[in-house]
């Protein structure tokens, strides 16, 4: 594992990544999406991931690459457009509940 990517798996804030890699952002952008953020970063990176043993110039451009990405998708859009999170994949309003689910539900409230 790089130092780099060590340096990456300690942060947790969006803005961590963002300012790290040097990616310039709007704050009320970030305030809004930073889980969506990055969550479509991990996806980018499971799509096309960095390979190894890269220098770190190329290494950092890569994630920055990635991360710019992520955060355009936003900057651009909404979450509920992007359908990062399976909440926003299902279908608007639509809840199926079958009736031996239901008839179990009203069981355990009983018992």
């Amino acid at each position: 594992m790089s130092n780099l990517l060590n340096t990456l798996e300690n942060f947790s804030a969006a803005e961590e990544f963002l300012d790290f890699l040097g990616v310039e952002y709007l704050p009320q952008v970030v305030h809004v999406n930073r889980l969506h953020i990055l969550k479509r970063f991990h996806q980018y990176l499971g799509r096309d991931p960095i390979p190894e043993g890269l220098p770190e110039t190329e290494e950092r451009a890569a994630y920055r690459m990635r991360l710019q990405q992520a955060y355009g998708d936003f900057e651009q859009s909404d979450a509920v457009t992007e359908k990062v999170f399976k909440v926003f994949q299902d279908k608007a309003g639509v809840q199926t509940v079958t009736v031996n689910k239901l008839k179990q539900t009203l069981a355990d409230r009983n018992a």
